[in-house]
């Protein structure tokens, strides 16, 4: 009888032990997102809908300011400075679609960083170009390079064509500014080839089979770099810095595509399509939507405020939208005649980080990597 009640007391505490254990990893399991939703799908479409195409068509961009930029510096004239422009700017609003993807060898390269720095460092160009010594490799140099360098060179140096074509064919400036463009543009077309190579290559398939949910998971990954760049490159980068948000003074020297005073709004409009676009999981080539950052939440139905939250992200890429479009081409001049537009337009963009940052990576169980260090 008494072993009888002493088994009974041991299995018992079995049970005990067995369902705590159960409840602890129950909670432990818990901090994983384990919804079902097909990553696999959304990580393919990523890359071959979206990220590859991208990067095909801004090779092919570039490819073709390289050879505007050849044939401009062999024979220098006002017409081929201004077949130049037209191929640079083509090739800097194709970059605002592939921009947000720094990641693989993108992320390795420091790709957006050394194509779209700005301002630029005329002082340390002109020296560069003075001394016929420049290695556009090294860290220190990420401000002498790009697409905003190409643009000094191209509407910088002087206040008319005719002035600018003479720096190109004087005796004692054409080897140094020659030789320094089309360094310039050879180098961008030398990145794009090398991250498009490697996602045509073996990154494509690293890429969608890292379907975990973890830091070190391809979703996770590259959500982070989306908001990195949505944050810092596009709101804070394009509007907020040059319109003093972060600065007692408005800074009208650091807006992007300063020289050129065409193509500034242009740009950012170029940035926010895109920024929505990959967020709806759009087609590069078509205008068919696939899985996407936009079908996870409605997959979760995720709703805030009564909303679906997909819709309202949606609704405030387009408020941005409408609100960008409102600026003048030239974005310095913009902030020196009517700032308001300029802050305007970064409430706008910033009303999106609450909802991405906040509100969509908590319902898809994903942490912010990147640390936030302008105060909001």
């Amino acid at each position: 009888m008494k072993r009888t009640k002493v088994w009974g007391f041991i299995i018992l505490l079995s049970l005990i032990v067995f369902a705590c254990s159960t409840s602890d990893n129950g909670g432990s399991s818990s901090e994983e997102n384990n919804d079902n939703f097909n990553r696999s799908a959304m990580l393919i479409n990523w890359a071959d809908n979206i990220i590859i195409p991208a990067y095909t068509a801004f090779n092919a961009d570039v490819a073709v300011m390289v050879q505007a930029s050849s044939v401009f510096t062999e024979t220098p004239t006002e017409e081929n400075l201004q077949n130049l422009r037209s191929a640079w700017k083509d090739a800097y609003v194709s970059f605002q679609t592939v921009s947000m993807f720094e990641i693989g060898k993108a992320e390795e390269l420091n790709f957006r960083n050394r194509l779209n720095v700005y301002p630029t460092d005329v002082t340390s160009i002109e020296q560069n170009i003075g001394n016929n010594t420049y290695n556009f490799s090294l860290p220190s140099n990420i401000a002498i390079q790009g697409f905003p360098a190409i643009d000094y060179l191209i509407n910088g140096l002087a206040s008319t064509d005719a002035e600018i074509v003479a720096f190109y064919n004087s005796e004692s400036t054409a080897t140094g500014y020659n030789g320094y463009l089309n360094e310039l543009t050879n180098t961008v077309l030398e990145l794009s080839n090398t991250v498009l190579n490697d996602w045509e290559g073996s990154y494509r398939s690293a890429f969608v089979t890292g379907t975990s949910s973890s830091a070190t998971g391809s979703v996770d990954k590259l959500v982070n770099d989306f908001l990195f760049y949505y944050e810092k490159s596009l709101r804070a980068g394009k509007i907020g810095i040059p319109a003093g948000v972060f600065s007692v003074d408005p800074l009208p020297e650091k807006v992007e595509a300063l020289y050129s005073k065409e193509i500034g709004k242009e740009l950012l409009l170029a940035a926010i399509t895109a920024s929505q676009n990959f967020f709806n999981g759009k087609s590069f080539t078509s205008a068919s939507e696939g899985e996407s950052l936009k079908s996870y939440l409605d997959f979760l139905n995720t709703i805030k405020n009564g909303d679906d939250l997909s819709s309202l992200i949606n609704n405030q890429f387009e408020s941005s939208k409408t609100k960008a479009a409102e600026l003048g081409n030239d974005l310095a001049l913009q902030v020196t005649t009517d700032n308001s537009k300029m802050t305007e337009t970064y409430d706008e963009l910033q009303r999106n980080v609450i909802l991405l940052k906040v509100d969509m990576l908590q319902a898809l169980s994903i942490n912010v990597d990147f640390v936030d260090a302008d105060g909001d």
